[in-house]
């Protein structure tokens, strides 16, 4: 999903005055009544978990009719399983595999797309990177946080790597899907209530924050239309077809790379999106994937809940009638009684189900 990050998100609430429940939400969580549609949770690996504690772990989430889990497997700089490509920090989805397959929970691996955060790359591919508009690299120069460190999704060699990598991982017996997150360009434009906390006002499109004018970008922009983006554009952020280039920029790579590798493995396919796509160029309804997570977290866009079924029913009107919408749900901003509320809502608008943001930052915050 594609936070900031999501931690950050967590301290933000805290912020925005939404951590103030007590404990009771966790156990108000759990029990929702079970409706029709299919609920999944976004889960960060713990370290140190016996084969009892995940076993107990998946029956819980199983009663509650939670039967999918988003297992993050590679967070941009360590992986969580076995890839070659990649630092391992430990294998723990060979661990869990068999476990979740015991208790009847599906496990979808978590990863992150784009951002990457091995310093090794960044030495040695520093080409790889996105590059705004001040000519500024995000390897060297990321925007707003240190991890906002995005590979260019034009860059031939990114999407071999990213091709490899996804392959690898979608090989792997027993795993039910792969599920993009970060699958877009850093924000040009951050959700309105995230604005303040860095203290600073996007009323445009600001250079700095403006992606991709890497010289692949500006060369394949040249290409097909006779125009550079930088010394040809008076205006590039008004400029249709610069803008719609970013979208086909990143669509590419979905569509062409990443969702053949996981179809040609027989695996589910999903991403991490957002609603606000055009602030991160990811025109995500054109995606050719089984399922869309829209994070509609309300209270980053200073909204009420119900605006969370009013995007549902927006986006399920603009993908085809094959295409899935789980509606994810921030759920320390939501009572228990908005929760049940929201679920409800979204099915009624479209939604083929619910995935709650996320079972570890749950246990963290409400015991």
């Amino acid at each position: 999903m594609n936070k900031i990050n999501r931690k950050t998100f967590l301290k933000q609430a805290s912020l925005l005055g939404l951590g103030g429940f007590t404990s009771s939400i966790l156990s108000a969580w759990l029990p929702l009544p079970v409706l029709y549609g299919k609920r999944w949770v976004w889960m960060h690996p713990p370290h140190k978990r016996s084969e009892d504690d995940w076993l107990e772990r998946f029956r819980n989430l199983k009663s509650k009719g939670i039967k999918s889990v988003l297992l993050m497997v590679y967070d941009s700089h360590k992986a969580f399983y076995n890839n070659p490509l990649l630092p391992v920090e430990q294998d723990i989805l060979q661990r869990v595999l068999p476990l979740a397959s015991q208790v009847g929970i599906e496990i979808h691996a978590w990863m992150w797309t784009l951002p990457n955060n091995n310093p090794d790359y960044a030495q040695h591919h520093p080409d790889w990177f996105v590059v705004n508009r001040e000519g500024k690299p995000a390897h060297s120069h990321p925007a707003y946080v240190s991890y906002y460190k995005f590979m260019c999704p034009n860059h031939p060699e990114v999407r071999e790597f990213l091709r490899q990598h996804v392959t690898f991982l979608a090989s792997i017996e027993g795993l039910a899907g792969v599920h993009l997150d970060y699958i877009r360009m850093p924000d040009v434009i951050l959700a309105e209530a995230l604005q303040p906390k860095y203290n600073i006002v996007q009323d445009k499109e600001y250079p700095q924050y403006d992606y991709c004018y890497c010289n692949h970008c500006r060369r394949l922009f040249s290409e097909l239309t006779g125009k550079d983006p930088i010394s040809d554009l008076s205006d590039p952020f008004a400029d249709a077809q610069w803008r719609q280039f970013r979208f086909d920029s990143v669509t590419s790579l979905v569509n062409e790379v990443l969702a053949p590798a996981i179809e040609a493995k027989g695996k589910y396919s999903s991403a991490a999106v957002f609603p606000n796509y055009e602030s991160v160029r990811q025109q995500w309804m054109r995606w050719n994937l089984n399922a869309f997570f829209p994070m509609l977290y309300h209270n980053f866009y200073n909204a009420q809940p119900g605006w969370i079924a009013e995007q549902v029913r927006k986006f399920k009107n603009q993908i085809p009638l094959s295409k899935k919408i789980y509606a994810g749900v921030f759920v320390p901003a939501l009572t228990p009684q908005e929760l049940v509320e929201v679920e409800k809502l979204s099915l009624d608008a479209g939604a083929e189900g619910i995935s709650f943001f996320d079972y570890n930052a749950m246990i963290e915050l409400y015991g």
